[in-house]
């Protein structure tokens, strides 16, 4: 009986350590704040991960910038100290360049263009990320950037004589402002609400749910009515972490993700909207662009946009649908 029983609990000892060493506990960072509607679904969507593989899979986020910027969470994950990432497209794009697609400027002119591109291509993108060793769990809207300042820029004359910021890790913002005649000054984006505060910099480009959650409504005046670019957040694991995951519970942390970054992706639209009404109820004026000077703007960045295509890597093939997508959408849309 002692024999059967000693057995028993052996057997059951190394069952649970089998159980324990299968685990798979992926630490992922983000600039989100916490308790951000992002944190709040992201922890939703762990915790029934978590449920429905026994425990064998854990997500453990850090977010608010705990371990740095994205560009230092990136290096973070090249180390192994990470396994994953929520970060805005653009500090993919030493991965994956044709992460970038979406990010050209002024290419969209509004969201029901977004969606059709989207619907046709994000699925494409995130296989191509995952071919260069990134698990893309999903893409998360987070909004058209606009040109904000401390004086209105109605036209590319407005903007010539101002003091513009661009991440200092975006191209595609820096050689935007380069067509436009303009040396912007390159700051981290934890620098820039500083920037504004001393006159450093007194144009920045970003969303409207942005400038709220980093304070820079506190010193513009101005919006300028065009959306510059389109912004968006992709979740993202580490390939080789992620295979040590049972394909089974793969599934199911790809499924549920899924779910969770749509959901996110819908509600930030309606965040922007309740952004922009915040906004103009502090008083910050929205001013439209003539339409000549935004057939200004587009031309004078239509050279630059093209230029960088051939010289960032991007796919011909995806660059070429792309615009074809665009082609068809604005076919439909003409009365």
């Amino acid at each position: 009986m002692k024999s059967n029983l000693f057995k028993f609990l052996a057997f059951s000892l190394l069952f649970l350590c089998s159980q324990i060493a299968s685990a798979v506990t992926l630490k992922i960072a983000t600039l989100s704040p916490d308790g951000s509607y992002w944190m709040q679904k992201m922890r939703a969507g762990a915790e029934e991960i978590e449920k429905q593989t026994d425990g064998r899979v854990n997500l453990k986020f850090y977010p608010g910038g705990v371990m740095g910027d994205d560009a230092t969470v990136l290096r973070k994950i090249r180390l192994h100290q990470l396994q994953g990432a929520a970060v805005t497209s653009g500090v993919l794009n030493g991965v994956y360049p044709d992460i970038q697609l979406y990010n050209l400027v002024l290419l969209f002119q509004n969201e029901q263009e977004v969606d059709y591109v989207r619907q046709k291509m994000d699925a494409e993108l995130m296989q191509g990320m995952e071919q260069q060793g990134m698990v893309a769990l999903g893409f998360a809207n987070v909004g058209f950037a606009y040109l904000m300042s401390t004086t209105p820029i109605r036209t590319l004359d407005d903007m010539r004589s101002q003091k513009a910021w661009a991440p200092d890790d975006n191209k595609i913002a820096i050689n935007a402002f380069q067509a436009f005649d303009i040396s912007p000054t390159p700051l981290p984006l934890r620098d820039v609400l500083m920037g504004l505060q001393t006159g450093m910099i007194n144009v920045v480009t970003g969303s409207p749910v942005g400038a709220l959650a980093l304070q820079w409504h506190s010193k513009i005046k101005y919006v300028t009515d065009l959306p510059m670019l389109y912004l968006f957040g992709v979740l993202t694991i580490d390939k080789p972490a992620f295979d040590e995951i049972a394909a089974a519970d793969q599934q199911i942390v790809r499924e549920t993700m899924a779910r969770v970054i749509k959901e996110i992706d819908q509600h930030s639209r309606e965040d922007n909207q309740q952004a922009i009404a915040a906004l103009q109820n502090q008083g910050i004026q929205f001013i439209k662009p003539t339409p000549e000077a935004e057939a200004e703007f587009k031309q004078k960045i239509a050279a630059t946009n093209s230029e960088f295509e051939k010289t960032a890597d991007l796919s011909p093939d995806k660059t070429a649908k792309l615009h074809q997508y665009l082609a068809e959408i604005r076919a439909q849309a003409q009365p």
